[in-house]
Formats: C-alpha cells, structure tokens, sequence
C-alpha cells in the first residue's frame, strides 16, 4: 500500500526528481517552498512555509527564520524562537532540521517516506513517527515516538517493509547522529548562517 497523498511512491525504490530543478536555474535560490508533512493514511500533519537555500550532496536545503509559524489543518500552532534548516535528502527515509540558537535540541531528524517534490516549491513528506534526536546541552542522542510507531504500524495498517525501511533509517540516524557523519558533521551551519 502506498501512503495516500504520496502518489508514485513505492515502499522499496522510489524514483523522483528528489527536489532536483525540472530544468537547470528553475528553481532559484530563496525561493519560497511549502512543506506539507502528512501521515501515512494522507491526513494532514504540518503546513510549514521556508525557502530554498540550496542543495548539496546531502540533499536539498531549506530555511525556515526565527517566527516561522508551523500549522495544522485547524490553523497556526507555534512560530519558531531559532532559526532553523531542514534537509531533505534524495531517496532517503528521514529528514533532519538543524536548530540554531539556544533550544534544547539542535538536531530534531524525522523517519519519513522519501520526499515528495509534487512542484518546483512544494514537497510532501510522509511522517512515520520515529524520531532521532540529538540534546545540545550534552550531544545524547534518543529515539522519540516509539509507542507512535507501534500504534501507527495497527492503525494505518503500515506494510512490514515499510516497518523494515522505518526502523532501517532510525537505526542508521542513531548511529550517523552519534558519530556526527555525513550531513551531521557541522554542514549545517553554513546553511544556518544564510537564514539567520
């Protein structure tokens, strides 16, 4: 079964544009970009706005500044006290915002479907529940949301090898995240810096 609202998704190999321009300079740097994250069964989870800062090769970059307001389908819930960046990698079960300032986290990754890029400013992300997080007081890094993904797995009846590629990437996140490899190495900041 394929998440709705995630049209020509497939649970092993998907193959999007991945947030790469439909055509070379189509897509410009600050761009604004909607993000709208859902759960598996297609309803509605956030509608958060950013821009586009850039892509590299760990994926599309994009700027979310200090008062972005993040919504749910009965209307605004919170704007955001830091700036922030969120990655959106190519063919990968996970995305990653990286918070600037004093907040408590500075890592916040979510295991997701691959993301959807349905226009040039728009992407749709399927929420699987687990979450990866990194404290920034003390680097700890933990597993959120397990209980969400045990009930989800029931309730929207996830297929095994979605479970399998969902526990997968947080298992992978966990070990990436701790060793601060890849994108979680400190890449971020210069993203960071061009947003606030």
């Amino acid at each position: 079964m394929v998440p709705k609202g995630a049209a020509g998704l497939s649970a092993f190999h998907p193959r999007r544009d991945c947030g790469r321009p439909r055509s070379a300079g189509s897509v410009p740097i600050m761009t604004g970009v909607l993000v709208t994250v859902r759960k598996y069964d297609g309803g509605p989870h956030w509608s958060i706005p950013a821009v586009r800062l850039g892509e590299d090769a760990h994926g599309v970059w994009l700027g979310q500044p200090e008062g972005t307001v993040y919504s749910k389908a009965t209307g605004p819930v919170y704007a955001t006290t830091a700036p922030q960046v969120l990655l959106c990698p190519r063919d990968s079960w996970w995305t990653a915002n990286f918070y600037g300032g004093s907040t408590d986290l500075d890592l916040y990754c979510d295991v997701a479907a691959p993301v959807e890029w349905t226009a040039p400013d728009a992407v749709t992300i399927v929420d699987l529940d687990l979450d990866v997080c990194r404290v920034r007081a003390d680097g700890r890094v933990f597993v959120d949301d397990e209980d969400e993904f045990a009930d989800h797995q029931v309730r929207y009846g996830y297929p095994p090898e979605v479970v399998a590629a969902a526990s997968a990437s947080a298992a992978w996140l966990v070990e990436a995240v701790t060793a601060r490899s890849g994108p979680f190495g400190g890449g971020h900041l210069d993203w960071l810096a061009r947003i606030g």
